[in-house]
């Protein structure tokens, strides 16, 4: 049965999945999601007979039923390839009582790696699919992580051209230095003056200007987008939640079907809805965990059923977590208002015009499966040092703020489900951070020498991402007001 995809503000838009993913965003603003869940077809015993890949192709073939089987393994193959440091792709370690699924093995030792090595694969296939003679150009607002990943995944790749938006003072310095040193004739890397809200406002505004979109038309150009509102993003993130629960289960730590909890770091709140869109798909997940850090405006909403991004835009040491403005929400709003785009519509547009929007009790009914908390930046440092003193393992602040959220979720519930915990980033991309917290002695050293202290105290090699940067040169210096975006696509594409 095919997969065919609705826009959540608009009932009467339905595309294909490759269509969904050339155009990122529907014209309505409205973000592509499929008509309805699919269920996995395969026994969870079958699925823990099989790699990574085999898992994989398990799970995308049930929302990319436009694809052939050839032209998705073909996708798969090329991107979980020896790019990844580790045979598993995901391994799941356990630390402390609970296992982390450490997604941070690709090229740029973000989680954002998953999914940014396939969707070119996934992009390129489906303008060949449906015929697109245009150039794609991937626009992309990113926090830190996604920009890297996605400059990574598309340069120098035949037919596109991607432009990165990060807030020029709020990601880390391993994080700028990975995207400012992004080599590829058809990448442009531009550091805006705000924050991260701030870029993803504006890069949504570009996608709205039919003005530009005729303009680039007429020049054979198309905007699409690799931020995770692309459902091209999303649906491979599904996967390593239903590989992680195989592991489990190969590996005897879980009795088939039974039920497991998870823990996301969520900013932008797709990483988390991957994980709601795998439970219901059968995948025996109780308990979906949303971790905050000290932009706490996911666990308001969970506690109180209103979305408020009206508050001070705090800079955390987990800067990916810093939105306030969760673009992914929308998704789950428009499933828990029963699929109805026009009150979805209602809410995005009180969001968009007063910044707050209340649900109903009906609709907070459908967040029964949700719980959210958030740690703060002393919580977070303490996680990290507690954590590295009890059994020698490090994690970064992202991954050390969900691990202190489901300590109190623990405490708070006594629940003893057996936890998987999503460790989204490599500590060596917060380096700094993640040693200042195990000792404040280590603050005085250069980012460098931290690398190379890191390294020695957790006895884990220097990542290749890392290497690569030490000496680089900067390639890309560009920086612009919030105003200014639209110019400097037209810059770029000579328009």
């Amino acid at each position: 049965m095919d997969t065919v995809y609705r826009s959540t503000r608009g009932s009467a838009v339905r595309v294909s999945a490759s269509q969904a993913i050339l155009k990122g965003l529907s014209e309505d603003g409205g973000l592509f999601v499929p008509e309805r869940i699919p269920k996995l077809d395969k026994e969870l015993k079958e699925l823990a007979r099989m790699d990574y890949r085999q898992v994989a192709y398990e799970v995308m073939k049930l929302y990319l039923t436009d694809f052939t089987e050839g032209e998705l393994k073909d996708c798969i193959d090329r991107a979980y390839d020896d790019k990844f440091d580790r045979p598993e792709i995901a391994p799941v370690v356990e630390a402390d009582g609970v296992w982390y699924l450490e997604l941070f093995h690709g090229a740029t030792i973000a989680f954002k790696d998953m999914a940014l090595s396939i969707l070119p694969h996934l992009m390129t296939t489906s303008a060949r699919k449906n015929n697109v003679k245009n150039e794609i150009v991937i626009l992309t607002a990113t926090s830190g992580d996604t920009g890297k990943a996605a400059l990574a995944g598309f340069a120098d790749v035949e037919g596109t051209k991607i432009i990165v938006f990060y807030p020029k003072d709020g990601v880390s310095p391993i994080q700028e230095k990975q995207m400012v040193t992004q080599k590829g004739n058809n990448t442009l890397v531009v550091g805006i003056h705000g924050n991260f809200d701030d870029a993803q406002t504006g890069v949504k505004k570009l996608f709205a200007d039919r003005e530009l979109a005729e303009e680039m038309e007429r020049k054979g150009y198309q905007f699409s987008s690799a931020n995770s509102i692309n459902i091209g993003r999303l649906v491979p993130q599904i996967c390593y939640y239903v590989y992680s629960y195989a592991t489990l289960l190969r590996e005897g730590k879980i009795a088939e079907g039974e039920g497991m909890n998870v823990v996301v770091p969520t900013g932008n709140f797709g990483n988390i809805l991957a994980a709601f869109y795998a439970k219901n798909m059968g995948l025996p997940i109780e308990k979906l965990i949303c971790a905050s850090n000290d932009n706490k405006v996911l666990y308001d909403f969970f506690r109180t059923g209103t979305y408020d991004r009206n508050r001070e835009f705090v800079l955390t040491s987990s800067p990916s977590m810093d939105i306030l403005i969760s673009s992914n929400l929308e998704r789950l709003i428009y499933r828990i208002a029963g699929e109805d785009a026009g009150k979805n519509q209602e809410l995005m547009a009180a969001l968009n015009s007063r910044g707050t929007y209340e649900i109903t009790e009906q609709m907070r009914e459908g967040l029964k499966d949700f719980y959210g908390n958030y740690a703060t930046e002393q919580e977070t440092a303490e996680e990290i040092n507690r954590l590295y003193r009890t059994c020698g393992y490090v994690i970064d602040t992202h991954t050390a703020v969900a691990s202190a959220v489901y300590r109190k979720y623990q405490e708070e519930t006594g629940d003893r489900t057996k936890t998987v915990i999503a460790s989204t980033a490599s500590p060596f991309k917060f380096t700094r951070s993640v040693m200042k917290a195990i000792d404040e002695k280590y603050d005085a050293m250069g980012d460098f020498a931290l690398v190379d202290e890191l390294s020695a105290l957790a006895k884990v090699e220097v990542p290749k991402a890392i290497e690569e940067i030490r000496t680089a040169p900067t390639v890309h210096d560009r920086q612009c007001d919030v105003d200014g975006m639209k110019d400097v696509v037209k810059d770029f594409l000579r328009m």
